[in-house]
């Protein structure tokens, strides 16, 4: 009985200690230019900057953060979330790349925020991504420590439609 040859685990040694999988995507010229300026591998160069404005590994941005607008007043910013797109009535307005002003209708209580947060947490899908709870729970602290402390007002932001 012939054995089959064992595989080796020959060829490159894999470029990230990662989990990682081939992707296949088509970028603008100008893009790809810019990629290999920031480094000759364009798989190195999207995790670089992938990193940089999503913070990677080093959580360079906190997922939810006070960002200080005015003297002693600040608004919520959050890092990207598909669990918060999908509460109704709430917008996350991009400001920077990756991150997200916190919108909600005029006239919505901040309790029904709190309310929809709480439920979104007991989702079975956001209960297995680490870090869309860990996002939904930081934000409904957030919002419920400022709310019972009453340290938190809304205003109304100017918004033009400009289709």
């Amino acid at each position: 009985m012939k054995r089959k040859p064992k595989r080796t685990a020959g060829g490159r040694p894999p470029k990230f200690s990662e989990p990682r999988r081939p992707v296949t995507v088509t970028l603008p010229e100008r893009t790809l230019a810019e990629l290999a300026a920031i480094n000759e591998d364009r798989a190195r160069a999207i995790v670089k900057i992938t990193d940089a404005i999503a913070g990677g590994n080093r959580h360079r941005f906190r997922h939810v953060e006070l960002v200080a607008m005015a003297p002693g007043k600040s608004l919520i910013v959050v890092g990207p979330s598909r669990a918060l797109k999908s509460i109704p009535g709430l917008k996350l307005i991009e400001i920077a790349p990756a991150r997200y002003l916190v919108t909600i209708p005029s006239g919505t209580a901040v309790e029904s925020l709190e309310v929809a947060l709480h439920d979104m947490l007991n989702d079975p899908d956001v209960q297995h991504d680490e870090r869309e709870h860990a996002i939904l729970l930081e934000l409904m602290n957030l919002i419920g420590h400022q709310r019972r402390t009453q340290r938190m007002s809304k205003a109304e932001i100017l918004i033009i439609d400009s289709n």
